[in-house]
């Protein structure tokens, strides 16, 4: 069975991507606070708390416009959590959330923002204020986009995972949650077996009525072997989403959608190579027999993962046991360079499994 717990993952590859997951808002604290506000660019600051509800249904629109700023050198776009940050929310009179507030260059007297609370309007003020002239970023979403007629194509595909969020464009609750659904999208946008998508079960009543809808947003699960579905109840926090589809799927991905350092081995192959590593020369090839017969038994990504066990015990057989240390180095070498995701798990599946070659 192939590992799918949670794992740190290697610690130097949170060095060597940029996340694509990151906030695109500035996080400003009490040590930092006079540091990026005030100095040589202007800044737009949102003062919040974490339950408030305005605050939340502001959080997709603030991170498109953080999003939007982020290469403007002469603007910041930054946030305070008020619950953390006590003496700065008291010291620049917030009584209530969220609180904008625009801080000129070189000032820490702020004028408050009144105007709307979207993406576009916030942007107007920031150009207006800062003297940019930015448009709002089209940030395209790994969310896939359900309606009535690809429903069916794509959720009852019997060779995909999917996740599905039944939501109404109306909902407080699945605003709040928008953000975060799309990070998890982002994470698993790697994997070709799991979708991550979203139905307006308000336009497309009739799938709401279908799958016994009753409030927003509903959450269900549609696995390759249960295409009847079945109710996702747990948190609705990225790392819980994550959990769960690597719990259920098989996937062992972190909260950056890197792979983990358990991503790829299977524990009934790591015990034959254990076995094949301790064997004599003879002996070794009947326990390659073996682990051929048990790659042979695996399905899905599991049955890449046999290929891969079994290429890396061939070369092992061919060129020594100093093979498996020199390609984990040679892998470590390749991720420490700026690649692409799809090579960066590539040699990162490899590397975990050579690491069972390299250790044993």
């Amino acid at each position: 069975m192939v590992t799918s717990q949670i794992c740190l993952g290697f610690g130097f590859l949170a060095l060597l991507f940029v996340s694509a997951v990151a906030d695109d808002v500035v996080v400003l604290t009490e040590d930092n606070f006079e540091k990026e506000v005030g100095q040589d660019r202007a800044a737009l600051v949102e003062f919040y708390a974490p339950w408030c509800g305005h605050c939340k249904k502001l959080a997709p629109e603030y991170e498109k416009l953080g999003a939007t700023f982020k290469k403007a050198k002469s603007v910041l776009i930054g946030k305070v959590d008020c619950d953390e940050q006590k003496s700065i929310c008291s010291k620049y009179g917030v009584a209530g959330y969220p609180t904008i507030q625009w801080f000129p260059k070189g000032s820490l007297e702020p004028k408050k923002y009144e105007g709307a609370r979207t993406a576009e309007a916030l942007a107007e003020f920031v150009n207006n204020e800062g003297g940019t002239n930015v448009k709002i970023a089209a940030v395209p979403s790994n969310v896939v986009v359900l309606t009535s007629d690809n429903f069916d194509e794509i959720v009852l595909d019997e060779n995909k995972d999917v996740l599905v969020e039944f939501y109404a464009p109306w909902c407080g609750h699945c605003k709040s949650l928008a953000p975060t659904y799309e990070k998890v999208a982002t994470v698993f946008k790697q994997e070709e077996d799991v979708v991550i998508a979203n139905v307006d079960a308000d336009k497309h009543r009739d799938l709401g009525e279908k799958y016994g809808v009753s409030g927003f947003p509903t959450l269900k699960f549609f696995p390759k072997n249960n295409k009847a579905g079945e109710d996702y109840d747990g948190g609705r926090d990225l790392d819980d989403f994550i959990g769960f589809i690597n719990e259920k799927v098989g996937t062992s991905r972190d909260s950056k959608g890197q792979l983990t350092s358990k991503a790829g081995t299977v524990d009934s192959l790591d015990a034959l190579v254990r076995e094949f590593l301790a064997a004599s020369d003879d002996e070794r090839k009947v326990v390659f027999s073996r682990i051929e017969e048990e790659a042979a038994k695996l399905k899905g990504s599991s049955a890449r993962y046999g290929k891969i066990y079994l290429k890396l015990a061939k070369n092992y057989m061919a060129k020594g046991s100093d093979y498996a240390n020199k390609e984990v180095e040679r892998l470590e070498r390749m991720l420490s360079k700026a690649i692409s995701p799809a090579k960066a798990d590539e040699f990162t599946l490899k590397k975990n499994i050579l690491t069972t070659f390299a250790s044993s």
